[in-house]
């Protein structure tokens, strides 16, 4: 905590915080940061999205100072009524999303063709024949397609979490790739477009 900073009014960092002061701005957070979480994760109940429109408040407050105005109110109350407006908001999204996901599981299940269900009946076998496949790699090359498979990594991340250079990942993944792909089409199952 930077004395000089702290003894200054709420007003005078916002002040600074329009003229790029990043100390300004952590003496705002300083002070007023619980208030806003608190009340977000009131608001929210959930932690995370709390945390996440702390931070949004006082990105906003940093990207845009001169939308406070200390004649109108403190800049607690400022901070308070942006951070509920921004919770209402979240918790609108998220009921909208919610909703438009449940519209679309109704819809899927009520038109869902019957070539649909072939369909995943095929991905199920293609599973199993992968799964099979996979056992039938080195464990070198299966590590690496796991990870960058199914663990979604990237070529660096697979190196990295295996202690290997990185073109030695990329070779055993495009190694392992290609010996899937011959099992696969061996079992009749080669990709289908």
């Amino acid at each position: 905590m930077d004395p000089e900073l702290a003894a200054q009014s709420d007003a005078a960092l916002v002040v600074a915080v329009g003229r790029y002061d990043e100390g300004a701005l952590r003496e705002l957070y300083r002070r007023h940061g619980d208030a806003v979480y608190g009340l977000a994760n009131r608001v929210i109940c959930d932690r995370h999205i709390a945390e996440e429109v702390l931070q949004d408040t006082f990105v906003r407050l940093w990207n845009s100072p001169e939308k406070f105005d200390s004649e109108r109110g403190t800049l607690r109350t400022y901070l308070l009524r942006m951070t509920h407006g921004r919770s209402v908001d979240r918790i609108r999204s998220e009921q909208a999303r919610r909703n438009r996901e449940e519209r679309y599981e109704v819809d899927l299940a009520t038109t869902r063709p019957s070539a649909d269900i072939e369909r995943e009946a095929w991905e199920m076998i293609r599973s199993s024949n992968i799964r099979d496949a996979l056992e039938e790699l080195s464990t070198s090359e299966r590590d690496a397609i796991v990870l960058a498979y199914f663990g979604g990594r990237t070529y660096r991340e697979v190196a990295e979490q295996l202690s290997i250079p990185e073109g030695t990942a990329k070779s055993r993944i495009r190694l392992g790739l290609a010996k899937l792909a011959s099992h696969l089409e061996a079992a009749g199952l080669g990709v289908q477009t």
